[in-house]
């Protein structure tokens, strides 16, 4: 099986009947559907479990939010707060919480 993704087909791929948008894999907020129904089947609907089964828990060898960071495309939000999350996340964060005065 190639690990390319195919090209979105106007089939939502939760498995509902719904038409997604053109380009989309997923009728508006069918991935989270997806992602539960994974988890339910993978992992007992619990995140915890895949972390764990996933070396991410505590004693891994490294937090999912580090391995995020070092290779997920997360980045720190650059006003020094803490945050983390992917690029779209950081900016929204930082116009929600950061804003000028």
């Amino acid at each position: 099986m190639s690990n390319e993704l195919p090209e979105p087909n106007g089939t939502c791929w939760c498995g509902c009947p719904e038409t997604p948008g053109y380009g989309r894999y997923f009728a508006p907020g069918h991935d989270k559907t997806a992602e539960a129904a994974y988890m339910a089947v993978h992992h007992g609907g619990s995140v915890a479990r895949l972390l764990h089964e996933k070396g991410f828990g505590p004693g891994g060898t490294e937090t999912i939010r580090a391995a995020a960071l070092d290779r997920g495309g997360w980045k720190v939000c650059p006003k020094g707060c803490g945050y983390a999350g992917a690029p779209a996340s950081i900016n929204n964060h930082i116009n929600r919480h950061h804003k000028e005065s």
